[in-house]
């Protein structure tokens, strides 16, 4: 029986380089990255086949190219695994959407185009900031995020649930400037993230709602029962139905991502093995200390942890 889990990552997963090597190797790889550039109308092969870090950070890029990067991952070592579920962080889900076979690529490249152009022009004006808060437990953040609430008088929430001691804010920049001296304050560490806007919070209503509209906007054929479960951010479940994939997907750019509860729920559903598409191992260094602190992941008296979390790098051999 498979106990192995697929985890898709997002934003911040980029790298120099990243998916070449696999392109070069494979002509339908390379085909993919070709077709990402038409959909898209970025030179994403030039942009990411460089040094130039600066673009490679800009979300509008960022989203169609990492989506293909992770797909030519999961390609690679398809033959090689039988998933149980899949779970992508963010951007991430729209992979382990068309891995699960729930939407085919291309509609996929489709909407993580408009997703990423949706988000890199949502605010012009810089008025939202992000910051990754570490030190500190869930309880002391959530203190921390009231407190600057009514500091600042602005909006503020809690983004992303990553690990138990690892947390990312979303919100205005006055807000995320009050949190920063609440979290020092408290011995913990608040870094601002190089984003162009407050994303997984309600500042990003008017982008989630065109994106909404064109979720709902594929034909309905377009769209399939899961292979497998995929466990969504916005509730860390995992669901194979078409049509709950399709309303959680629309709730994502404006939801946390509950990525705690993701993985505890994977373990939960019998998941195991821990396997990364993507191009490094940001989610897999997360897993552990994620069911280490879940007492059913718990391991008997002397035995070793009974999971394992790697990146598919070590498959694709």
């Amino acid at each position: 029986m498979s106990t192995t889990a697929l985890l898709f990552p997002g934003q911040g997963s980029q790298e120099p380089g990243m998916g070449r090597e696999l392109a070069d190797a494979n002509a339908d790889i390379m085909a993919l990255w070709k077709k990402a550039e038409r959909i898209s109308g970025h030179p994403l092969r030039d942009i990411y086949w460089s040094d130039d870090t600066a673009a490679m950070a800009r979300t509008n890029y960022l989203q169609p190219a990492l989506t293909v990067a992770n797909m030519a991952v999961w390609t690679h070592i398809a033959g090689k695994c039988r998933p149980v579920a899949a779970a992508g962080h963010s951007l991430g889900e729209y992979s382990a959407l068309a891995a699960a076979g729930v939407l085919p690529l291309e509609a996929v490249l489709e909407l993580v185009s408009l997703r990423g152009r949706l988000m890199h022009e949502a605010d012009p004006e810089g008025k939202g900031a992000m910051a990754a808060v570490l030190k500190l437990n869930a309880a002391q953040v959530t203190e921390c995020i009231e407190e600057a609430k009514k500091t600042s008088g602005e909006l503020l929430v809690v983004a992303n649930y990553n690990t138990p001691a690892q947390f990312v804010a979303s919100g205005t920049q006055k807000a995320i400037a009050a949190l920063q001296e609440c979290v020092k304050a408290r011995k913990g560490r608040a870094l601002p993230l190089a984003v162009s806007g407050a994303f997984h919070s309600p500042l990003l209503a008017e982008a989630a709602a065109e994106m909404e509209k064109a979720i709902h906007a594929l034909p309905k054929s377009t769209w399939n029962n899961a292979y497998f479960p995929v466990f969504t951010n916005t509730t860390g479940q995992g669901f194979t139905d078409a049509s709950a994939l399709q309303n959680e997907l629309c709730k994502q750019m404006t939801s946390s991502v509950f990525w705690v509860d993701t993985v505890q729920n994977l373990f939960t559903a019998g998941a195991r093995h821990f396997v990364e598409c993507g191009p490094k191992n940001v989610l897999s260094r997360m897993v552990d200390p994620i069911l280490a602190e879940f007492p059913a992941a718990a391991p008997a008296e002397g035995a070793e942890k009974p999971w394992l979390a790697e990146a598919a790098s070590a498959m694709l051999q």
